[in-house]
């Protein structure tokens, strides 16, 4: 043979090779342009992320081990075809924070045919988000998932850890916020999400996830310097704990999820804000969960709910012995139905604390009474439930207790989000729903999309809410004006305001049975406008709210779901100031931190003249913090408004047309 044709053959043959295994590389901007993620098929499949052309998450790995030893994103990449498409959208949210959702994105798909998998980016001007499916035959296990996040320098972080340091995965994902660079990141311990992270031009970057179904949560760890790593809950071993029949991890597999072959696994999102005040309406976690799968919502029904654990049936002036009992509900009901105020929670110790079954009652509290003198008054009764005790008779406690009149279930002390209470949960929502009951997710994980799944989920709890100053002296004031840009993006709280016993700081001290808040009256007024709530107790007893007739008015006055939200100011860690419009009324509610301070803004109303009614600091609640004032304005929109705000102080404001 010719040595020259040789030669050449060969050179042709190895141009051929390197061509096909050059990266293949793709970017997709957001609408409006500002972001961009960068997607590269090499070896490897990674994705970077940048701002106004700024990369600040570097080239950083995306990947999926299954146990038969198949890595999806690192092998077989050589065949991968890219589709786009744009999608633009309008979404009723009857049960949200606002009444119609747009939605705005740009999508990448990424097709490993031989593979079996696929990914799915999409761009939108509030973030970034990728998620796995998977198209294989049968179930498949998955052992492993590689989440990177790189980012390109040694930033300021809100760190949410885990509060278990034995064993993370096993929490009550209830954690305040440590303020360090990434670097800092405790070695061996795991954040729970969403974590932010503040760049040195001022954006801040919020890290969680969406759509979580039959799958483990995320969690981060660091890798040192400025990377984090997703960290996911190995299915269990448990037991039960046989005072109060909660499972306990006893040990955790190297199987993340038993599942189908075929599926779309949950997103990872990186949403970005220019402004801390776009952070507390960030709707990506409710866009990226899976639709409703409730045809008909006109059943379910948000409000607020008079609450008797948090005060300690801390009743006085009656004439029966408060406590877990037919005649405490019965009061609690008439108290509920004389304010419009839908429903009554009774919390745990209804049924008894062992044997684990909820079926039994204690003897002096008739639940059937309980619920059928609710109905009688148009007050729905809710019934407190541990999660595991309430799924081991499902379907018998829904039709019972559905059947009795029951409104829904408080479901408490799931503390883990493993695939098997991922998947627990899923069963609670879909049958609660066929019987038409409502439900409180306590002890539980961060919104993941679930209340657009299951709209029948009216509040999560998953926050540093209020029952902490029953035990701990910790700064709450602080933790108040900072979890609503991290925490309340992922979706609403179930903090538990309403406290009438208000303390500063200096005379604050934890009474389990007899529990205050910290801050001021006004302060507690205002968390009803501020957080997002679908379902808000009134934390305090129903003979305070009696006694305090004048603040009891006010807070029954705000709804729980609105036409329209905005944060008009506020700074992560020091103030807010919320406004919401339901129907042709406006509520706008702004608190303070550790810090006295003048809240300036200007309204967001139409031309016109208003009413305003404000609840605010009294002039001497720097030292007694239950001193408050109610005053009335004439207003006309665009009017600057600034308001004196003790420590720890706030105020609300409910504006009607002139």
């Amino acid at each position: 043979m010719n040595i020259r044709l040789l030669i050449s053959a060969v050179t042709v043959l190895v141009s051929a090779q390197a061509l096909f295994a050059a990266p293949k590389t793709r970017t997709l901007q957001s609408p409006d342009g500002r972001l961009a993620v960068t997607v590269e098929v090499g070896e490897a499949v990674t994705y970077s992320i940048a701002l106004d052309g700024h990369t600040f998450i570097l080239p950083s790995p995306v990947s999926m081990t299954l146990s038969d030893g198949r890595v999806l994103g690192k092998e077989n990449l050589s065949s991968v075809r890219f589709r786009t498409a744009s999608v633009r959208d309008s979404i009723d949210t009857p049960l949200y924070r606002q009444a119609r959702v747009e939605e705005s994105y740009n999508a990448l798909t990424l097709s490993f045919a031989r593979a079996g998998f696929a990914l799915e980016f999409r761009a939108y001007d509030e973030g970034i988000a990728y998620r796995f499916s998977t198209s294989l035959k049968d179930s498949i296990t998955v052992v492993g998932e590689e989440a990177v996040f790189s980012f390109d320098k040694d930033y300021q972080a809100y760190i949410p850890y885990s509060s278990n340091t034995k064993n993370p995965f096993q929490t009550s994902f209830e954690s305040q916020y440590t303020v360090s660079p990434l670097s800092g990141f405790e070695s061996g311990r795991l954040s729970i999400t969403p974590l932010l992270v503040a760049l040195d031009s001022g954006e801040k970057v919020l890290i969680t996830e969406s759509d979580l179904e039959s799958y483990p949560g995320m969690f981060l760890g660091s890798e040192g310097g400025s990377t984090l790593r997703g960290a996911f809950a190995g299915r269990p071993t448990t037991y039960v704990d046989g005072y109060r029949c909660q499972e306990r991890i006893l040990r955790n597999s190297d199987t993340l999820a038993l599942t189908a072959g075929t599926r779309t696994y949950p997103w990872r999102i990186v949403s970005v804000a220019s402004d801390d005040t776009e952070l507390p309406v960030n709707d990506l976690v409710w866009l990226l969960g899976s639709p409703s799968r409730i045809e008909d919502l006109s059943w379910i029904r948000p409000g607020q709910a008079a609450w008797e654990w948090w005060n300690d049936w801390g009743f006085t002036g009656v004439d029966f012995e408060a406590g877990i009992n037919t005649d405490t509900y019965k009061y609690m009901i008439d108290f509920a139905a004389e304010r419009g105020i839908p429903y009554v929670v009774v919390d745990e110790g209804w049924s008894p604390r062992t044997g684990g079954d909820i079926m039994k009652t204690i003897p002096g509290f008739d639940v059937e009474e309980v619920a059928r003198y609710g109905k009688s008054r148009g007050v729905g009764v809710i019934l407190w439930a541990v999660g595991y005790v309430l799924d081991d008779k499902l379907e018998e406690a829904c039709r019972t207790y559905s059947g009795m009149g029951i409104a829904g279930f408080k479901v408490d002390f799931m503390d883990r989000d493993d695939q098997e209470v991922v998947e627990m949960n899923y069963r609670i929502l879909e049958t609660a729903a066929r019987y038409h009951l409502v439900v409180d997710l306590h002890g539980m994980y961060k919104p993941t999309g679930l209340n657009r799944t299951w709209p029948n989920l009216l509040n999560y709890e998953g926050v540093w809410g209020l029952e902490q100053m029953k035990w701990s002296d910790e700064d709450m004031l602080t933790y108040d004006v900072t979890f609503p840009y991290i925490r309340m993006a992922a979706g609403p709280v179930d903090y538990t305001q309403g406290a009438l016993r208000n303390a500063q700081m200096r005379n604050f001290a934890a009474v389990y049975s007899d529990p205050m808040s910290q801050g001021t009256r006004a302060h507690q007024v205002a968390l009803y406008v501020i957080f997002d709530s679908p379902l808000t107790m009134l934390c305090d007893s129903p003979t305070a709210y009696v006694r305090e007739q004048e603040t009891t008015e006010f807070i029954t006055a705000i709804p729980t779901v609105y036409d329209e939200t905005r944060v008009l100011a506020g700074e992560i860690g020091r103030y807010i100031i919320t406004q919401r419009r339901s129907g042709d009324r406006w509520y706008i509610g702004g608190i303070t931190g550790t810090e006295a301070r003048t809240l300036t803004f200007t309204p967001d109303l139409p031309e016109g003249s208003y009413t305003f009614r404000i609840f605010r600091d009294g002039v001497n609640a720097a030292s007694r913090g239950e001193d408050y004032r109610i005053e009335t304005l004439v207003w006309t929109a665009g009017q600057e408004l600034s308001i004196e705000a003790a420590p720890g102080g706030g105020f609300a404001i409910i504006i009607d047309r002139k």
